[in-house]
């Protein structure tokens, strides 16, 4: 459901007065659920004085909202997680192209869309956790997580969940639609269970005994490292955890992001606002306040990030990626992985 922080109603009222000089704000439309991301929006409103007009909800329904809306919507900014929303946006048609040479320098370019509608601001990887005390031999790559041998021991998320979508898309991307094909037939065969819950309830899999391995994105896990998370924090020195693929591309990493509004009536005010984003001050704080990676390189992790370790990312280009997305769509519903 959508949830409304600050009322547009009155963002198309005639001022009361033509002398008055009308408020420097800036219409948001995010689907980011994070609590901590207050402080990003208090900090740009009292360093700039632009305040943020804030709706929130799922992806689907602010992209479906945008595009009903249409030249008339208020939205200026739309912000929101996983590389496979972001090409939905784009595909929707209610993002623009914007020229900032600030954002296309800090911003790496495999984190930024091809033709400049979205950048990433924030990442992390999607790896493999394993239960220490069961398995001296845990998956080292992502085609390991289709090897037999691994049969009846994996925890994973449904195939509508958009972090598999984008990982199996980069598969895609990589190796080809027949090899990702096969790979997906070998998860669903090695499935200790069938698809249920977060990547948390995955992680839960390996505590509970469910599963000895599970796929999870990395800020789940750190989560649980600053701090208490049910079912995970008092057994956490039981889940090792492996970024996949270090002696060839590198782990899998998928993105938060925005990009500007189509029809921005303060367009200026949302460049401003995606230029804050890739600061030092806001990227620190999407590790620190989220458990995240920075997009822009040599920004400070968290500690509870920096205890994950050093690795090496794929840096795969992930406007590509986002191409193979309804392809990766199409071979989950092939292989039957629900």
């Amino acid at each position: 459901m959508l949830r409304q922080h600050t009322l547009l109603a009155g963002l198309m009222a005639v001022a009361c007065s033509t002398t008055a000089p009308a408020a420097e704000e800036l219409n948001l439309y995010s689907s980011r659920h994070y609590d901590t991301d207050e402080r990003l929006y208090s900090d740009f409103e009292e360093m700039t004085g632009i305040s943020i007009n804030r709706i929130e909800g799922k992806a689907d329904e602010l992209i479906a909202r945008m595009q009903a809306e249409g030249a008339n919507s208020p939205a200026d900014i739309l912000l929101t997680v996983d590389t496979s929303r972001l090409a939905r946006a784009k595909d929707a048609g209610i993002l623009q192209s914007i020229d900032n040479e600030a954002l296309e320098t800090r911003i790496p370019g495999n984190l930024q869309d091809s033709d400049n509608q979205w950048f990433g601001f924030s990442q992390r990887g999607r790896i493999i956790f394993f239960d220490k005390n069961e398995l001296t031999d845990p998956p080292q790559t992502y085609a390991d997580l289709a090897d037999p041998k691994y049969k009846g021991l994996i925890c994973i998320r449904s195939s509508s969940n958009v972090y598999n979508q984008t990982l199996l898309a980069s598969i895609i991307t990589h190796d080809g639609a027949e090899a990702a094909t096969a790979w997906a037939e070998g998860v669903v065969a090695n499935m200790a269970r069938d698809p249920q819950g977060g990547d948390t309830d995955q992680l839960r899999g390996i505590v509970s005994g469910e599963c000895d391995v599970a796929v999870s994105n990395t800020y789940y896990f750190a989560r649980a490292i600053r701090r208490d998370v049910k079912g995970v924090s008092a057994d956490r020195d039981m889940i090792g955890w492996i970024f996949p693929e270090q002696d060839g591309r590198g782990a899998h990493m998928n993105l938060s992001g925005g990009g500007v509004a189509a029809h921005a009536p303060n367009k200026d005010n949302a460049i401003k606002f995606l230029e804050y984003l890739s600061s030092d001050s806001a990227q620190q704080y999407f590790s620190a306040g989220n458990d995240e990676f920075p997009a822009v390189e040599g920004v400070a992790l968290a500690d509870s990030v920096e205890t994950l370790g050093s690795f090496k990312a794929d840096a795969v280009n992930l406007s590509d990626v986002a191409a193979n997305i309804p392809a990766a769509q199409k071979i989950f519903n092939e292989v039957g992985w629900k």
